[in-house]
């Protein structure tokens, strides 16, 4: 089969997602990678990668090449997307895929650029990219196409993309850079403060996953976690609750809330007046944090709703653009 398919991937800080026309999500993937320090030579990528992570000998690196959304390592960044699409069987001799790539609404164009670049060098016939609120908004199964507002909070590993799309494009929107990893790196921080112990990125996330709650934490709501005891040097197992958690977040969890404020106030009236009907579209893994499609609900007094793929919203949106790819400039 000598035809080149059509590709959209979902670059996350967090998870690599790639999506092919006609197949639907093919890979969704941990954004890690396994690398031999002297040989430079990748050992592993994925969730393969992933269980590696904190746990290697000096001369194996778990890498996570994306941070805060854009690249933050080049090399090993073309190097996942290389052997990812070359698992897919998606290039060979006649065959290069054209690639619809996601980044983060205010990234500088030469993180643009090197997005672009990454994706080229690793056998994209031509490439197109696009911002995550948008592609989100059209995965979550919004109609963006009519002069009417839809507001959009796409909250990832790495950034939060919050947005006010309407005829098709952004009308106002912000990027932060808190997300879910900043939630894992909080919760890391009070553990240490508080309890005097040090665990790593993966107990953290298990932690939020498993209890952690945006409002209306309960106490008996608890979890063991072990780690290593600060004042003794030795292994040592303590309990957490939901509370606790909640207390840990709650300065990042307002940084969203005042993200979202800013950009209603920058909306203009008419749009502002379909959002407070239409209300806000929670997408990406972070949305799926309980509680907070309730906190934002209370805070911004609008309804909000989690999309119901919400970790899949990008990847789906990058393939119904590919259907409609004279669309995307």
């Amino acid at each position: 089969m000598f035809f080149s398919k059509d590709v959209g991937i979902d670059l996350g800080t967090a998870n690599l997602l790639i999506y092919v026309k006609g197949e639907g999500v093919v890979v969704d993937e941990p954004s890690v990678v396994a690398i031999d320090v002297d040989s430079k030579r990748c050992l592993a990528v994925g969730s393969e990668a992933k269980d590696m992570l904190g746990r290697t000998p000096g001369k194996v690196r778990a890498v996570r090449p994306l941070k805060d959304g854009v690249i933050a390592d080049f090399e090993v960044t073309e190097m996942m997307l290389n052997l990812f699409l070359k698992r897919l069987n998606l290039k060979g001799l006649f065959k290069r895929p054209t690639i619809l790539i996601c980044c983060p609404s205010n990234i500088t164009s030469v993180e643009r650029n090197a997005i672009r670049d990454a994706a080229y060098r690793a056998g994209a016939k031509k490439v197109f990219i696009e911002e995550e609120p948008k592609v989100a908004a059209i995965g979550a199964g919004l109609d963006i196409s009519k002069p009417s507002g839809c507001m959009v909070v796409d909250i990832g590993g790495g950034t939060s993309d919050v947005a006010v799309i309407s005829l098709g494009e952004i009308v106002t929107s912000t990027s932060l850079k808190v997300a879910g990893d900043t939630f894992d790196r909080d919760i890391i921080k009070y553990v240490k403060d508080e309890k005097k112990l040090l665990i790593g990125d993966r107990t953290a996330e298990e932690i939020k996953k498993s209890i952690g709650t945006a409002c209306n934490g309960k106490q008996d709501n608890k979890i063991d976690i072990s780690g290593r005891d600060l004042v003794t040097g030795l292994p040592h197992t303590t309990s957490i609750n939901a509370v606790e958690v909640e207390e840990a977040m709650k300065e990042s969890l307002q940084a969203i809330v005042s993200a979202c404020k800013t950009v209603l106030e920058q909306t203009p009236p008419e749009l502002a007046s379909d959002i407070v009907t239409k209300g806000i579209v929670l997408t990406g893994g972070g949305a799926l944090l309980s509680g907070l499609d309730e906190l934002l609900r209370r805070e911004l007094g609008i309804p909000v709703f989690v999309a119901d793929n919400a970790l899949k919203c990008v990847a789906e949106g990058t393939g119904i653009l590919l259907e409609h790819i004279h669309l995307v400039k």
